[in-house]
């Protein structure tokens, strides 16, 4: 009951900031970040009409995707990417929100299976040129798309950013600009990206203003992290 009563929480918090920020109604979508959960807890969401959920261990998740048989869900993943779970990320994944190298991109377009879909990804930014995080340049960012966009069993849907968390909305909002700024331009000659995945729990209005259509949240729905 409280998974469910936080899911409507939320879900109330994207279309009031959508409607401050004068973003279209249902442009921002949720996407509940299940890492560590257990399957009962997913299928409370689920209950809920929940839809999107994020994973960030590969093992992991492809148990609770195999465990999971509701049809529509759609499972993002979120994590960082070693080569050697490549293939499984490729088979079990509707999305990729992590890919930073072309080497990762190689060998999940390699990997994709030929009667799935193509895989949606996002190409991770860093920001804030923090050395901790993961994530290539904003420099990068279209020479990175041009060299995988003609794979054809990934497509590349638009970019990701975790940017270092600020304290009030209005620096938060100033994380996100600068990655909005190059998305928009990128636009005019990619008319097929439209996706901006930004946002989690402590930040998620400053991303709907700014321009996020997937905001990641995980402890605002199942509370505290199971460790």
């Amino acid at each position: 009951m409280e998974i469910a009563n936080n899911i409507r929480k939320i879900r109330r918090k994207i279309k009031a900031a959508e409607k401050k920020y004068h973003r279209e109604e249902n442009s921002a979508r949720l996407i509940a970040v299940s890492k560590t959960r257990k399957i009962e807890e997913i299928i409370s969401a689920i209950n809920e009409n929940q839809r999107h959920f994020g994973e960030n261990y590969c093992q992991e998740a492809i148990e609770k995707i195999r465990a999971i048989t509701e049809p529509g869900i759609v499972w993002h993943f979120i994590g960082p990417i070693q080569s050697n779970k490549t293939n499984q990320i490729a088979r079990y994944f509707n999305w990729v929100h992590t890919v930073d190298r072309i080497k990762i991109a190689r060998r999940l377009d390699k990997m994709r299976p030929e009667n799935m879909p193509p895989l949606n990804v996002c190409i991770q930014v860093n920001t804030s040129g923090e050395i901790t995080k993961s994530g290539i340049s904003i420099e990068e960012i279209e020479d990175f798309i041009d060299e995988i966009k003609d794979y054809k069993h990934i497509k590349v849907r638009g970019l990701m950013s975790l940017p270092e968390i600020k304290s009030n909305i209005d620096e938060q909002r100033d994380s996100f600009l600068s990655l909005k700024k190059v998305f928009n331009q990128l636009k005019k000659n990619k008319p097929e990206l439209d996706t901006l995945s930004i946002g989690t729990t402590l930040d998620m209005e400053a991303a709907i203003a700014e321009g996020a259509t997937f905001v990641r949240i995980g402890t605002a729905i199942f509370g505290s992290r199971n460790i």
